[in-house]
């Protein structure tokens, strides 16, 4: 059960949640945003991608449009603008819609995967996305690889109902790091990588941005046999008969995710031997005198023939769109580096009384206002971000003291930055327990993490939180990880924390050594 609304007061730098403008950037932060970093203002993301899905279906077949959406971010903000891109008048083939960085969560119970597919299934029902175009729900890691041979499996099967193929989604959602994975993969003609990479671009329609694409190859019954092949081949392998290379990048990748997967290439461009050009005039020449260095030849760039390309079905990557009253839009390109998990999230769970509050780092503050007994917080955050517990009675001088300084971490930058951040405003929130293993609900602290609440079963809480003034608070029920309070390690003497715990790797279609 819960229960949210404004609230006034609070003290410090805080406001009451009436006002949702989003303040106009400055400093650094307009700086980021100038330079756009392949990103489209919502606008500009609509009418460009609408003109693109608009053109005549090529191949008589509509597109496939590819969404993208981090599960972290769930509810995901940019999901709902769908169903106006794929008005009646857009001859949509199908929508495929897949949950990115799955590797950065713990598995918190048997099965959770399937509970993170029905929750991105869910969002999608939400958003107004039911049925056809909706063709699937899949769950991947574009970094370290999990999911993605599936992924690539299932677009093959689109193939005779499709067009061109159209990548969309939210900045920060991983759609470059997919785009690069499908590149180097199956999907993909196998001389594509090696000319793409240079520059294969195309305009949008009306407008100066340029798109990346790379041709798709056709799944012929013989390619998919081979395909076949190689993966029943490669899933009766050991992590023991895998080359010392392949070891090292698979325990490179095990350091960054949960969740790992291994793709490769059925089908390999061959590598042509390097000639070697001897001149013997190279190797004559007198003492103190230097060796003469011919000039370098024109290296000629590999270009696609008529014949590969003439009649192709293309991946395009479109620009990420900017989600609104984010926190991301308020920091730093440095700031927004720490507070992106781009390694396996650990979680931090801490037991707060009444009274006791939570900072993470600058950006977001949880306050344990009333309640009879303790109850279990647990933060879901980039590692580099700070969790500090304080008591309601300290709890404004120290954000006024430490906020843009080394106790806070972010924002950075002193004084001088927090005049231009804004306020944290306050919300109330009414929860009531399930269980002292399971979670309530996620309070999401706009795009900075979130924290999980677990309280006794009937057990009633009132808390307050804090975002910047401007961004988004929600509130999660049900919460994503549920049992994410158990991943914990003995409760650290002294202090409100318990260490942390981390579980172990697993690695897609690999089979498991028994160890006796």
């Amino acid at each position: 059960m819960v229960a949210a609304g404004r609230a006034a007061g609070g003290g410090g730098r805080t406001e009451g949640r009436e006002a949702r403008r989003e303040p106009a950037p400055s400093g650094a932060a307009a700086e980021r945003r100038r330079e756009g970093g392949g990103a489209a203002p919502a606008h500009t993301h609509r009418r460009v991608v609408s003109a693109a899905l608009r053109r005549p279906p090529r191949h008589g077949r509509g597109p496939l449009l590819l969404y993208l959406l981090d599960v972290l971010e769930l509810p995901d903000p940019v999901l709902p603008q769908l169903p106006g891109l794929l008005g009646p008048d857009v001859p949509v083939a199908g929508l495929l819609v897949v949950g990115n960085k799955v590797d950065l969560l713990p598995a918190d119970s048997p099965g959770h995967l399937g509970r993170l597919r029905q929750r991105v299934a869910a969002a999608c029902a939400g958003a107004g996305l039911r049925g056809a175009p909706l063709v699937d729900v899949r769950l991947v890691s574009a970094k370290t690889g999990f999911g993605l041979e599936g992924l690539v499996s299932r677009l093959q099967r689109s193939w005779r109902c499709a067009g061109d193929v159209y990548l969309l989604g939210a900045t920060n959602s991983g759609k470059s790091t997919l785009f690069n994975a499908l590149l180097r993969s199956d999907y993909c003609k196998s001389r594509a990588p090696n000319i793409v990479d240079r520059a294969t671009i195309s305009h949008w329609p009306g407008t100066t941005l340029n798109l990346l694409k790379f041709p798709i190859i056709n799944p012929t019954c013989d390619r998919i046999f081979r395909r076949q092949e190689r993966l029943r081949e490669e899933a009766t392998k050991t992590e023991d008969q895998l080359s010392s290379e392949e070891k090292k990048y698979l325990n490179h990748l095990k350091k960054q995710g949960y969740f790992v997967g291994r793709v490769g290439r059925t089908f390999q461009q061959p590598k042509s031997s390097p000639v070697v050009d001897f001149d013997p005039d190279m190797l004559s020449y007198s003492i103190g005198e230097d060796p003469r260095h011919s000039p370098k030849k024109h290296e000629e760039r590999e270009e696609f023939t008529y014949n590969e390309v003439k009649d192709a079905r293309w991946c395009f990557d479109t620009p990420g769109i900017v989600k609104e009253n984010c926190v991301l839009n308020l920091l730093t390109e440095k700031e927004v580096k720490l507070v992106l998990p781009t390694q396996a999230i650990v979680p931090r769970t801490f037991i707060l009384k009444p009274g006791m509050v939570l900072f993470l780092a600058a950006l977001g503050r949880v306050d344990y206002l009333e309640g009879e007994k303790p109850a279990w917080f647990s933060v879901v955050a980039s590692n580099l971000l700070p969790v500090h517990i304080s008591i309601l009675s300290k709890a404004d001088a120290i954000y006024e003291k430490h906020a843009g300084q080394e106790l806070l971490k972010v924002p950075m930058g002193g004084e001088e930055r927090m005049k231009e951040f804004p306020p944290l405003v306050p919300q109330h929130i009414t929860l009531k327990g399930i269980g002292t293993t399971e979670a309530v609900a996620d309070i999401k602290l706009s795009s900075a993490g979130w924290v999980a609440v677990t309280a006794h079963t009937e057990e009633k809480l009132l808390l307050r939180a804090y975002t910047p003034k401007g961004t988004t608070l929600v509130v999660r029920e049900p919460p994503l990880l549920p049992y994410i309070s158990t991943i914990r390690g003995a409760r650290i003497a002294g202090t409100a924390a318990y260490r942390t715990k981390k579980p172990p790797s697993l690695v897609e279609n690999l089979k498991t050594t028994e160890r006796r």
